[in-house]
């Protein structure tokens, strides 16, 4: 273990120690002595007229002197035998003669006398002896730590080891992830009971890498699995290995697994491992030697050569594992992957049980219907979620938090916070039937997402939102869908060129929307019969990776994203112009109320909603 620097108490003696020093020399040094006085020069030359200056002593135009009878300060009024005073330059008078008549002993200092020996020295080799101490000093302290050279306190570890006897998380913290939640069980068993695998001659796995997105509760998962199988649990971030000074990763890489080892049974946490664990392979390197480089085989290395029957497990998370470098992922490393996906709506209801815990709620909270409107979202959202309703309902005053306090918190958090801006009619307007092609033709277009509430209230940086919710989830899409998404995206824009002939800038986020779902119709999904069933996208994250295709291919994955898009173009302006009465009527109910909810959207169209194909997340389109 390093040893501390100095203890508090040290300091405070020191401290002791110099002010005793100061003391000694500035007050009882000179107690028995006069104090010095300031005087005006035509007192002194009253004082030398009057026969009571002993002696002067004068450096350049300065004058130090005794007296026989104390002179008072001019200043402060004390008196005192010994003064000083300043000859102004402009004085003519004959001083020596005046000083030899009344008998006063003169003498002088070298104004630019030398400076002394010592004082060159110390100010020449001082900072350089203080720079060679401190690092003697710190070259002791690491090698008595046993950590070796300078890099001493910087190569140890710095891993946050957490109480295993009072565990913050369990699995009873955990919900939305039961399959994942199962698969660690077996970490947690072996950790309880090793002897139960290895009498049949079964090791655990060396490294379990956690693989989600972000939020889905990958660190909360290795910290439960801590929790339950009550061992030390040293959690840190990758991040955290990588410093300036080439090798201090790699030596704090070693100092963790040696105090992994020394706590076994334990567990290791790296979270965000593509911080360091980036493949080789892609990444341009300047020069032989790389930090990052020599703290991945640093880690490759420790994971070689330890046994999984010492009892340490290393946990690993991370959110891109198609950029890791595939030594990582080799069996004997990170051989145990598990992918930690978004909840379901069951899901979605258990985590909301969870963060509700200490939450108050009113009788007329539905948490299973508040998981029904929050398709997609994780967990870390879901908290966010509960915190806004519970902070809406602080701010209004309320006991307990209602089924309006979830609604208003689920609209700020997909659809923004609403904007205090003035409109002019024409924008206003505008906006109305931007918003009215998106509803309606959400209405209209067969397996479209059901529409849930369309505003011309500015939230967020969209001057208007229609919000559509899916029924319930799902993770496959066809391609009647995506070209509905798409047709409802362009709603707004061919709103617009219909009522007025012209297009504006708010169609910015609808074009992002049609033209990111078009390509990866084309380059993912295969769904251009011109380029076939073929996937040319780029999933490894390679710096240096060259498209693998030609430029004539290229050039037609171009022509079929915009073949796609204008073919969807051109049924958003043909459904909108056959249904412009229902256009005209809900662009006008907007502008008498600025926001509709669904039902109030299905009286003024009158159109019926037919029943919608469950999707995965809500789709907003400004």
């Amino acid at each position: 273990m390093l040893t501390p620097m100095r203890s508090a108490r040290f300091w405070i003696v020191l401290a002791i120690l110099f002010a005793a020093n100061l003391l000694i020399t500035q007050f009882l040094t000179s107690a028995g002595q006069p104090p010095t006085v300031t005087i005006s020069y035509n007192a002194f030359l009253d004082q030398v007229d009057a026969n009571n200056v002993v002696s002067v002593t004068s450096t350049a135009e300065a004058i130090n002197g005794l007296t026989k009878a104390p002179v008072a300060d001019q200043s402060s009024g004390i008196k005192s035998t010994k003064f000083q005073t300043q000859r102004p330059a402009f004085a003519t008078d004959d001083l020596e003669t005046l000083l030899r008549q009344h008998n006063v002993v003169m003498n002088a200092k070298d104004p630019n006398a030398a400076t002394p020996l010592w004082v060159t020295l110390l100010l020449s080799f001082g900072p350089a002896i203080l720079l060679v101490l401190g690092f003697l000093y710190l070259s002791r302290r690491a090698a008595s730590a046993g950590a070796g050279g300078i890099l001493g306190s910087f190569g140890q570890s710095r891993a946050r080891l957490y109480n295993a006897e009072r565990p913050a998380v369990t699995f009873d913290d955990v919900a939305g992830i039961d399959e994942v939640k199962a698969d660690l069980q077996e970490v947690v068993d072996f950790l309880r009971e090793p002897q139960k695998y290895q009498r049949l001659g079964g090791t655990m796995p060396k490294g379990v890498l956690l693989i989600g997105a972000p939020g889905t509760g990958k660190t909360l998962l290795a910290r439960a699995v801590a929790g339950e199988a009550k061992v030390p649990f040293f959690s840190i971030a990758a991040s955290e290995f990588v410093e300036a000074i080439v090798g201090v990763g790699a030596s704090r890489v070693r100092d963790l697994f040696a105090k992994a080892k020394a706590a076994a049974p334990s567990i290791i946490f790296i979270d965000e491992l593509d911080a360091i664990g980036r493949s080789r392979s892609a990444v341009v390197r300047i020069g032989g030697n790389d930090e990052q480089e020599q703290t991945l085989n640093q880690i490759l290395t420790e994971m070689d050569g330890f046994d999984s029957r010492e009892g340490v497990i290393v946990l690993a998370a991370t959110n891109r594992a198609d950029v890791l470098d595939p030594a990582l992922l080799r069996p004997g490393r990170f051989d145990r992957r598990v992918t930690v996906q978004a909840p379901d709506r069951r899901g979605r209801a258990a985590i909301l049980r969870i963060h509700t815990r200490n939450v108050p709620l009113a009788p007329d909270v539905d948490l299973d219907q508040v998981a029904g409107q929050t398709p997609g979202m994780v967990g870390a959202d879901l908290r966010s979620l509960v915190n806004e309703a519970a902070l809406g309902a602080a701010r209004k005053g309320e006991s307990a938090v209602t089924t309006a306090d979830f609604a208003d918190a689920v609209e700020r958090t997909l659809l923004g916070a609403e904007r205090k801006i003035i409109l002019s009619d024409l924008d206003r307007e505008r906006i109305a039937y931007h918003e009215s092609g998106h509803a309606l033709l959400g209405l209209l277009v067969p397996g479209a997402d059901p529409v849930k509430k369309v505003t011309i209230v500015p939230r967020g940086m969209a001057l208007g939102v229609t919000l559509q919710s899916p029924v319930d989830d799902r993770f496959n899409y066809g391609e009647d869908y995506l070209r509905a998404r798409m047709v409802g995206a362009l709603g707004g824009r061919a709103a617009e060129r219909l009522i007025y002939g012209v297009v504006t800038t708010g169609a910015e986020n609808d074009l992002q929307q049609v033209t990111r779902i078009a390509h990866e119709m084309v380059v993912r999904w295969g769904m251009s019969p011109k380029v076939g069933p073929l996937n040319f996208s780029d999933g490894d994250g390679g710096m240096l990776q060259q498209r693998p295709y030609s430029e004539a291919t290229a050039q037609l994955i171009d022509d079929e994203m915009r073949r796609i898009a204008e073919e969807c173009q051109v049924q958003a302006e043909k459904l909108l112009e056959e249904h412009r009465p229902q256009l005209d009527a809900l662009a006008k109910a907007l502008l008498r109320n600025d926001s509709l909810d669904e039902q109030e959207i299905l009286k003024v169209t009158g159109i019926k909603q037919p029943p919608a194909e469950p999707i995965a997340a809500p789709v907003l389109t400004r």
